[in-house]
């Protein structure tokens, strides 16, 4: 598992570990190894780096010292615990992935036993005995999940305090809540505000660095939405332009309705980039994340009349969702398309292609979903993310290599979606009434290409579905290098700006009508406001009104077309005094 540096492992470990695992080993016994390790551990690392295999060798080793006696590792899913199992087979650790609270002592046969975190939460008596009784190991999978409820912070803490060793795992540890995650330690910072302390950090920068994961590619999606409201009237918005908070709701959800074109779109163009994946990555695969049961089976049909072939679909209700994920990480199928199921934890190395098509805009689960496809298995393999061009996303992409910690003493809501309400409206969609009123009924929906995001840069400008610029975006190599990816995406954006400046050197309008002429420029506007907005952190609508101010005129819906060249120009000129 590379890559590994054996000078680093006076005590033998790095043949079969990634240097990030074996510094993480010394962080816990010393470089020497000779030290007992603390009772409480807390590493944190980017999705696909491999948690499991580090927990996994820190628990051979603390067995072997006769530290420990009993392993118990807690999971998220029912899945993870199966997932669990098998991997520490591999490595000798025998683990009973189907214990119940009702079964009394674990077989002799097994080291431990795999539990979710509602199982737990359940009984944490019957697991504080069990704990009390053998020199147990604890491993917290997804740590944070104990902060899901004081009701599973409580139970858990009831349940391994006794504990002889405590290592919680997480790729993710913040939280938009302030419920504290139970055995971990919090720092105040100079502004008062506590933070969490992680023992061993390893993100996605140095993990890409490492050659450890893959390149993200996001590639988002605009386009004009047309809804009927309740009352019967009628709303035009453009996705991708500054619109008020209730509006991109509005918009993002008629994006994500199958009854309107925008969806159809974006699926054919992520199965277009799946198939020039597939050149180099023969196995390549794609997941799609939907909303609820009802869009998941929409997709899946829509994939079939793209690709002619079917598409998995994993519900979070069927019993039968852990064979089916297993099942489609063994083939080569295309398509999988879940329901939150393979949002986090889930390993399946081959997927590369995402379609994030889900209105919940959480920083944790937007960062466990795209964790899904940075897991590399040779150098060279990168990963495509096709989403929404909506704000709070493009913000959370934009910052993929930003190390998080959970913070306390702080508003639960963030800027941006409100969250908490959009959980809770997924959570009631997840098998929608169809006698329930909808606030809206979506009347058109189409996709734009609107730009790309890497490394915290911005490239391409607004394209139509099919055409040659879209295409330029679709057909990058499978097979690059973190810098070589910026290279080409750097070059393909100035071609297509030079070919722009070509063409207006003629007449620019010889083709084109001024209204489509206006449409045009205003999505160029937007696309550098957009831009400004993540290099600077002020608000588009502040953006807007800046410009106004600078260059005069009406708001953009009513400017001119040399009224919005002005305000481009104005931009550009910011954006290049900023670099020097």
């Amino acid at each position: 598992m590379p890559p590994a540096f054996p000078e680093r492992a006076a005590w033998g470990t790095a043949s079969s570990l990634r240097a990030w695992q074996q510094q993480a080993l010394e962080a816990y016994f010393g470089t020497d190894g000779s030290e007992p390790g603390p009772r409480d551990f807390l590493a944190v690392a980017t999705p696909g780096a491999g948690k499991t295999t580090f927990a996994l060798r820190l628990a051979r080793e603390l067995m072997e010292r006769r530290i420990i006696a009993a392993i118990t590792i807690i999971c998220p899913t029912e899945h993870l615990k199966r997932q669990w199992a098998e991997s520490a087979a591999r490595v000798g650790i025998r683990i009973d992935p189907e214990y119940q609270n009702g079964q009394g002592p674990v077989g002799k046969d097994f080291h431990g036993i795999a539990v979710t975190y509602a199982t737990v939460a359940a009984r944490p008596a019957l697991h504080r005995n069990r704990t009390e009784d053998r020199k147990t190991l604890v491993i917290f999978d997804e740590v944070h999940h104990t902060g899901d409820g004081l009701s599973w912070g409580d139970a858990v803490r009831e349940a391994f305090e006794p504990a002889a060793r405590r290592v919680g795992l997480s790729g993710t540890p913040f939280r938009t809540d302030i419920n504290p995650i139970p055995f971990v330690q919090y720092e105040e910072g100079p502004d008062g505000v506590r933070r969490s302390r992680a023992d061993y950090t390893y993100g996605y920068g140095p993990a890409l660095a490492d050659g450890v994961v893959r390149p993200v590619i996001f590639l988002a999606y605009a386009g004009e939405m047309r809804w009927r409201t309740r009352a019967g009237d009628e709303i035009t918005a453009t996705l991708g332009e500054p619109l008020t908070q209730d509006q991109t709701a509005q918009a993002w959800r008629a994006a994500l309705d199958p009854k309107g074109d925008w969806i159809r779109q974006v699926l054919a163009a992520a199965d277009r980039r799946l198939t020039e994946l597939r050149r180099v990555i023969p196995d390549a695969g794609g997941l799609v994340i939907a909303t609820d049961h009802e869009t998941a089976r929409a997709y899946a049909g829509m994939l079939k009349a793209v690709t002619g072939q079917s598409a998995t679909i994993v519900l979070s209700d069927d019993p039968t969702a852990s064979k089916k994920i297993k099942a489609f990480a063994e083939t080569d199928d295309r398509w999988m398309v879940a329901v939150r199921m393979v949002s986090e934890g889930v390993d399946i190395p081959r997927l590369c292609v995402g379609v994030y098509a889900t209105s919940t805009s959480t920083p944790l689960f937007f960062a466990q979903a795209i964790g899904r496809f940075v897991r590399a298995r040779k150098r060279g393999e990168t990963a495509s993310v096709f989403l929404p061009s909506v704000p709070t996303l493009m913000g959370h992409a934009s910052e993929m290599e930003e190390e998080r910690d959970h913070v306390l003493d702080r508003p639960v809501r963030e800027d941006g979606l409100d969250d908490d309400l959009l959980a809770e409206a997924n959570r009631k969609q997840d098998n929608p009434d169809v006698g329930e009123e909808l606030p809206f009924e979506t009347v058109e929906a189409s996709a734009t290409f609107d730009r790309v995001l890497y490394d915290g840069g911005e490239f391409g400008m607004n394209a139509e579905p099919g055409s040659a610029e879209e295409e330029e975006y679709l057909g990058i190599p499978g097979l690059l290098e973190p810098d070589q990816v910026s290279a080409l995406l750097r070059k393909r954006q100035a071609d297509q700006i030079a070919s722009e400046r070509k063409r207006k050197t003629g007449d620019p309008r010889a083709d084109r009508t001024a209204a489509e002429d206006i449409a045009a420029l205003r999505r160029e506007l937007n696309g550098l406001v957009n831009a400004w907005n993540h290099r600077t952190g002020q608000p588009q609508g502040v953006i807007h009104n800046e410009l106004r101010r600078a260059c005069g005129g009406p708001p953009v819906p009513q400017a001119s077309a040399a009224e919005i060249r002005d305000r481009i120009a104005k931009i550009r000129d910011w954006a290049a005094k900023r670099r020097h």
